[in-house]
């Protein structure tokens, strides 16, 4: 693991670097370790594992069991957690409109940015109708197969695009996945004129989304909010009502971001 990490051209700090590393090992196992476990995940001597963890333990980044002498993340993260997501803006900005189409519509609600060529999720509100999707809060997805991400992509020059897809490829996520960069490319024209994205079993089977752009005051778009259901309910009338739903809070979101311009 003492490779995988980004930007492996730029001059690093060892001991930064392996802080960090250990943060996401205990982030992504989702779990408490002992000393032997992350020293092994690692591939570091234990002397090194272990001055790290003391280091991070006295500020408090990482946890120590008083049972089992096991590690885990510490409340100093939960801590700078919150201060970052107080800093995204948008979300306290975005949250009444996205509860009311949730209200109104009874689907599930989401609001995304991309980060790192990925769909990054903001904030979410689950559907009434007991839907249950993986994309919680600060979870990932590609952005070629979901609305969000199509919806990123399609306002982005096309430097970026390229970035992204070559860093990400296009992974087939189901038989409807868009995998062609010329049908994708299309995709983003469609979205621009018609200003929304539809997802249409693209990244899960039997789920159908529709996204739309989110403008700051500079009408560049770094946002974007989507609703989702099931295939039965998103069709005839009500995806209509959905696609007008979304389109007003979307405008509503991008007026409070300071937007004036076109399509208000």
């Amino acid at each position: 693991m003492e490779n995988d990490i980004k930007g492996q051209g730029a001059p690093h700090v060892q001991s930064v670097k392996r802080a960090l590393m250990l943060l996401d090992l205990l982030a992504l196992e989702k779990r408490e370790m002992s000393l032997t476990e992350i020293s092994k995940a690692l591939g570091w001597p234990k002397s090194t594992a272990h001055g790290i963890i003391a280091t991070l333990r006295d500020y408090y980044y990482v946890d120590q069991s008083p049972v089992n002498g096991y590690y885990r993340l510490g409340v100093r993260l939960f801590e700078l957690g919150n201060v970052v997501a107080r800093s995204w803006d948008i979300r306290p900005l975005a949250l009444p409109a996205m509860q009311n189409l949730n209200n109104r519509l009874g689907e599930m609600v989401q609001l995304a940015t991309e980060d790192q060529g990925e769909v990054l999720y903001l904030e979410k509100l689950d559907s009434t109708h007991m839907m249950r999707i993986v994309s919680d809060i600060g979870a990932r997805l590609p952005m070629h197969c979901t609305g969000l991400g199509k919806v990123l992509l399609a306002y982005k020059k096309p430097s970026e695009i390229k970035w992204i897809l070559n860093k990400h490829g296009m992974p087939q996520m189901t038989a409807h996945t868009i995998t062609e960069r010329g049908a994708l490319e299309r995709e983003f024209i469609k979205i621009r004129r018609q200003g929304y994205a539809l997802d249409d079993r693209e990244v899960m089977e039997g789920l159908r989304c529709i996204a739309a752009p989110i403008y700051d005051r500079n009408g560049g778009v770094n946002y974007a909010i989507s609703v989702s259901g099931f295939i039965n309910n998103m069709q005839g009338p009500h995806l209509d009502l959905v696609r007008e739903e979304l389109l007003r809070a979307a405008a509503s979101i991008s007026r409070a971001m300071g937007y004036s311009g076109p399509g208000l």
